[in-house]
């Protein structure tokens, strides 16, 4: 019996690629370097499963192409690179992996809160070039104080809840802006929700935590930067384009607000001219917000169990458009 196809579009773990090779003949894309448009169009026109990655397009065109297709598993938690509607329209399963990378981004935007509250990244760079000429001063690079300041967090979700938890142990007082309101958070973490434009007048920090959409592609531009402290630190642990990077650039460069820590950029990755890295006041990290062994392997897994029970016809793990499987 001919095995299905499937094609994963960059190397995962060794273990998720054995559990798929027991059921499915795969085409694995090996280059660090992620497939264009046009290449990943190309090898999938008679695929029966795709692993896909948050810089891969899964558009019209791309469905159109994977004619056979019966399943989409990404290995994300965002899904901003596909096209759901279309592919619940052609009833077409779509896999992601939320709640495993949840701590371990709160994580990582903890760090960054850190590193430009004590401007490590700019620090290190003065030490590493050799302009540590003088000795411990008074008066030399002053950062900002976390416990007993203000974060704003924008986005109230499982990364969202888990950020503010970390907060609260650094005795941060928490401001939220959410479509909905979550009580029940408010009141584990005490916590208040807040509206966009106060929230940003409020906060010495501002960390952004919702998914990129129409209604919050440029969320945070030039009236935004207007509203917030010149003593502000933005963190985007989220999606690139929910911050307008020209404006963004001028508000550092203007002082509008004095640091930003971006581990998610637009374009991704960053042309080596981008304006953004001329700037001291800016701390840039290459997506890696769910970089650990173990998170990257969890995530792996599940995509692979997810990958194998939309071969089958079965329900997914965790499944984006669970109405794409009605009436099957």
């Amino acid at each position: 019996m001919t095995k299905p196809t499937v094609f994963i579009s960059r190397k995962i773990h060794d273990e998720a690629l054995s559990l798929i090779a027991n059921e499915c003949d795969i085409d694995l894309w090996k280059h660090d370097e992620p497939p264009s448009h046009q290449l990943l169009c190309n090898r999938v026109s008679n695929v029966d499963g795709i692993i896909s990655n948050v810089m891969d397009r899964i558009d019209i065109q791309f469905l159109e192409v994977a004619s056979n297709l019966k399943v989409i598993s990404q290995i994300a938690v965002g899904l901003d690179n596909i096209d759901l509607v279309e592919a619940t329209r052609r009833k077409i399963p779509i896999g992601y992996t939320p709640g495993v990378v949840s701590e371990v981004t709160a994580d990582h935007t903890m760090g960054m809160l850190l590193a430009s509250a004590h401007r490590l990244s700019e620090t290190e760079r003065w030490v590493r070039n050799g302009q540590w000429k003088i000795a411990f001063h008074p008066l030399y690079w002053l950062g900002s104080e976390v416990h007993h300041s203000t974060l704003g967090i924008i986005g109230m979700g499982r990364i969202g809840e888990e950020v503010a938890k970390r907060a609260k142990a650094f005795d941060m007082e928490v401001l939220y802006n959410n479509p909905t309101r979550k009580p029940l958070i408010e009141a584990k973490f005490g916590i208040q929700y807040s509206s966009l434009a106060s929230l940003l007048r409020q906060s010495d920090f501002v960390s952004i935590h919702c998914p990129l959409s129409e209604g919050t592609r440029n969320l945070i531009g030039a009236r935004e930067f207007k509203l917030m402290k010149s003593t502000a630190i933005l963190i985007n642990t989220a999606r690139g384009p929910i911050v307008n990077a020209r404006e963004l650039y001028l508000a550092l460069k203007n002082g509008a607000i004095t640091y930003a820590a971006l581990d998610v950029t637009d374009p991704e990755p960053l042309p080596p001219k981008d304006p953004l890295l001329t700037l001291d006041n800016i701390l840039i990290t290459p997506h890696i917000g769910s970089a650990t062994e173990s998170t990257r392997k969890r995530m792996t897994m599940i995509a692979a169990h997810n990958l194998l029970r939309g071969i089958r016809g079965d329900s997914l793990i965790h499944c984006a458009n669970p109405e794409a499987l009605k009436d099957q």
